[in-house]
């Protein structure tokens, strides 16, 4: 069965935009679903991102914390030898991205250079509203580097698609 590991944009856009947890309960309640059939996880970076940020409310943190089990958000601990390839990679990109941009996708505790290494080491498929923009120079997005790894991404829609599920 392949997996798919949640972008923290997935949370916080599907929160503010598409999918408010007051108007669309049946959106989370399938992230439920999804997350105890063990086809989505994400990791501990992402939990972070969503809990430390006060401006994504404390209703989608309250809301991770109380339906998503701590297995859900993996410990990113011990891929820090793929962690390392990455920042690799982007600094051999100095060329082309801005030091700022490279400074930004490497901050330690910043999820999208770590979710790149789970889903290189485990083989998933990462699931982000981040689209490829090969031309940016300011900032590094995840469809860059996976494609220089090898790592499938897509959207939620997708993602969606490929599991066959319907609201």
């Amino acid at each position: 069965m392949k997996q798919y590991l949640l972008d923290t944009n997935i949370f916080i856009q599907a929160h503010r935009e598409s999918y408010p947890l007051d108007v669309v309960p049946s959106f989370w309640g399938k992230i439920i679903e999804l997350a105890k059939n063990g086809n989505i996880l994400s990791i501990d970076k992402v939990k972070k991102e969503i809990c430390d940020k006060s401006s994504h409310e404390d209703e989608l943190s309250d809301w991770c914390t109380t339906n998503l089990n701590d297995d859900f958000f993996v410990d990113t601990s011990i891929y820090i030898n793929r962690y390392f390839d990455i920042i690799s990679w982007a600094y051999s990109k100095s060329s082309h991205y801005t030091s700022n941009a490279i400074e930004e996708f490497l901050k330690i505790d910043l999820a999208d250079p770590w979710l790149i290494a789970y889903a290189k080491e485990n083989d998933v498929i990462i699931v982000t509203y981040e689209k490829s923009d090969p031309l940016t120079k300011r900032r590094i997005k995840i469809p860059e580097p996976c494609k220089h790894f090898g790592v499938e991404y897509i959207s939620l829609i997708e993602m969606f698609r490929q599991l066959k599920v319907k609201f």
